[in-house]
């Protein structure tokens, strides 16, 4: 290997050798005493060096095997050509309500087409040349040895096309999109939100990204960012919201109704008896949200109870003496010379 890498070396950095393999190819090399059995120089530095050139040469498809240093190299010719261009994601604010009930959504957002004008080659027909500078590549690249039989390539975005690869006189460019060979353009997309679907959760446009000459165009990406709601907490599939009640509807029972996210009304109830500590969590079942591709199941609604305890001087003596009396009896104990008496003072 290091071998072929001095072979593909010398190419690369005599010009006359380079001039050879452009006219002839490995062949002419040979003929011209060279010698030596390897395939393309730049197959040999992508394998070597990560393939940022060859990266660069399939972006751009077919246009750099008609142009420049290269053109003719064999291995170029065995690549597909088809890359993808950069996904666009973007985010959806929706309620809790939308994706309880399902909605959709209309989003509009700039996007780059294709000129349909110069149909993406940014002029006219045959006014395009390959850059001189790089040979059609978008990249210099500087190959240095650095040592018996290996070789440094670093490269850099070609400065003279700002890594387009090629170039167009500025009387030939499309008046539509001044050679930049897309335009912007306003696009609507309808935005379907499922029942049940989650925060964060992805809605894909496929092919509807970013368009760019010789790339197929990537993904619109949507993702749902829930909006807080002011009663409900969402929890998978379940619903949380907290409840305040009296002391008396703690300990002798309540009707109390609940709007829910699809606008119904419905009554929970707790029977005279069932005491209410603060703190306490019931839930009634399948009042919860949908759960997704499942809209007619659904999780639980949960109510944390809240007891609002009434304020001090509340009950006269004598109608506390009446409370107590109907309460569970409280705990005495049995004071000794020991013990101590203190104050509680409220804490601020």
């Amino acid at each position: 290997q290091f071998k072929q890498i001095s072979q593909a070396y010398e190419v690369l950095s005599d010009p006359k050798k380079r001039e050879l393999y452009d006219k002839g190819g490995e062949q002419a090399i040979k003929e011209g005493g060279s010698g030596g059995g390897f395939g393309s120089p730049m197959d040999i530095f992508d394998m070597f060096f990560g393939g940022g050139g060859r990266m660069q040469r399939e972006r751009r498809g077919n246009h750099v095997l008609s142009c420049g240093t290269f053109s003719t190299l064999p291995n170029l010719h065995k690549y597909p050509f088809s890359f993808t261009g950069k996904n666009v994601v973007h985010q959806l604010s929706v309620s809790l309500e939308d994706m309880y009930n399902g909605a959709t959504r209309k989003l509009a957002l700039q996007k780059n087409v294709i000129c349909d004008k110069c149909e993406g080659r940014g002029g006219k027909k045959g006014a395009v040349e390959c850059c001189p500078n790089c040979r059609g590549t978008g990249m210099q690249i500087r190959i240095h040895q650095i040592g018996p039989g290996m070789v440094q390539q670093i490269q850099s975005v070609c400065m003279e096309c700002q890594g387009h690869g090629e170039r167009i006189s500025p009387k030939d460019r499309c008046k539509s999109c001044t050679g930049r060979k897309i335009v912007r353009e306003k696009k609507i997309l309808e935005v379907h939100i499922d029942k049940g679907m989650r925060d964060g959760q992805k809605i894909t446009f496929h092919g509807e990204g970013d368009q760019e000459p010789g790339l197929e165009p990537g993904d619109i990406i949507i993702v749902l960012d829930q909006k807080d709601h002011s009663v409900f907490t969402r929890r998978d599939e379940d619903l949380l919201m907290s409840m305040d009640i009296q002391l008396v509807e703690a300990l002798c029972g309540f009707q109390k109704p609940i709007t829910t996210l699809d606008n119904r009304t419905i009554i929970i109830t707790s029977h005279p008896g069932q005491v209410i500590k603060h703190g306490t969590m019931k839930f009634v079942l399948n009042e919860g949200m949908p759960i997704y591709r499942r809209p007619y199941e659904k999780g639980r609604l949960i109510i944390e109870f809240r007891v609002n305890f009434p304020e001090n001087g509340f009950l006269s003596s004598d109608k506390l003496s009446l409370l107590e009396k109907l309460l569970p009896t409280r705990q005495e104990i049995e004071e000794t010379e020991e013990m101590e008496q203190v104050d509680l003072v409220d804490f601020d």
